[in-house]
């Protein structure tokens, strides 16, 4: 068996319990796992050497593949400092319902949230102008948006599905033009694939009106960030999100491949055995479909949503089940 080597970016908060919920199913699996670990949290990274950080970025690259668990923000963003030296430009952000989980929104909702990681205001910290006024640079790169429209129509190949690209373009004539029109290129090279262009506000609306026409969306930096966070709302819960972040070779194949849950480092909980991991497992469910083995990978996904639908999961899910209660139920639903 061919041993994987991927690269650990171990966190802060609840990271270490979350950590232990992948060690114990890792070894659950028919797989020859390395993981190689590395201390990302702010502890480490904050000191004076700095070379904990270099040994992340080298380390991601010498591997090409990445487990990352939440860290704490703080002064420097330590999720932007990887996307920009590891030249990071699209994250991809399933979202589906699970009827376990109470919420408001009673449709299903079925979203593959493909988001350009670069750019946008996100980019520039901005400055004050003169006593009463501030002013932050906008910027939308060609490459990126490139690189999310192939992987975007690449998705929706897969899934037998359409692509949905939204911006501003009516308004924001420069930059979200730029976007939609680097978008029709890349169209081009599909042209099996349905392409429909939305305006973003409206986008909102339609998919909570009729979320059962969208499936796969393609969207700028900032629209991204926010239609991920509703769609997680529209769930009911941040505590299944999870995310790929991507980096690209020259010829838009994928060079580097990262993952993450979307939820942060809840310090109030930490050392209580009572975190959820199900989005950390759902990352490294995307992570195992990237290596090749997306039996594993479907596996692993079917058995987090049906221990959350049958309602044995963690309190935040409206269950009963502590962290290595849910580990282990997860571990024993992949054995059998």
């Amino acid at each position: 068996m061919k041993q994987i080597k991927i690269t650990e970016l171990l966190g802060d908060g609840i990271g270490p319990e979350l950590e232990q919920s992948i060690s114990s199913l890792s070894d659950a699996l028919p797989l020859d796992i390395e993981f190689e670990k590395v201390d990302w949290s702010l502890e480490a990274r904050n000191d004076a050497s700095k070379t904990v950080i270099e040994r992340g970025i080298s380390s991601i690259k010498r591997n090409q593949v990445a487990l990352k668990y939440p860290t704490i923000t703080r002064g420097v963003s330590p999720n932007a400092v990887l996307r920009r030296r590891c030249n990071f430009s699209v994250i991809y952000r399933p979202a589906q319902s699970m009827p376990g989980i109470k919420s408001n929104f009673k449709k299903d909702i079925n979203l593959h949230i493909v988001r350009v990681a670069t750019g946008g205001t996100y980019e520039d910290p901005g400055q004050l102008v003169g006593r009463h006024a501030a002013v932050s640079l906008r910027m939308v790169e060609k490459e990126p948006c490139a690189h999310a429209a192939t992987f975007a129509f690449e998705l929706a190949r897969r899934l037998s599905s359409h692509v949905t690209s939204a911006s501003k373009h009516t308004i924001q004539r420069v930059t979200d033009g730029l976007f939609e029109s680097v978008v029709k290129e890349v169209h081009e090279r599909f042209p099996f694939i349905q392409h429909k262009v939305e305006l973003f506000d409206a986008l909102l609306a339609k998919i909570i009106i009729s979320p059962q026409d969208y499936r796969v969306v393609l969207v700028l930096n900032e629209y991204g960030d926010f239609l991920s966070d509703m769609a997680s709302g529209l769930m009911g819960s941040l505590g299944t999100a999870a995310s790929g972040n991507y980096a690209f070779n020259h010829d838009s194949s994928v060079a580097l491949a990262m993952f993450d849950p979307a939820g942060g480092t809840a310090p109030d909980i930490a050392g209580k055995n009572v975190c959820n991991p199900a989005a950390i497992f759902l990352a490294f469910s995307m992570l195992l479909d990237h290596i090749g083995r997306r039996d594993l990978g479907d596996e692993l996904r079917y058995s987090v949503i049906s221990a959350v639908n049958d309602g044995t999961c963690t309190r935040d899910l409206g269950g009963t089940m502590n962290t290595d209660e849910f580990t282990n139920l997860i571990i024993k639903k992949m054995v059998e």
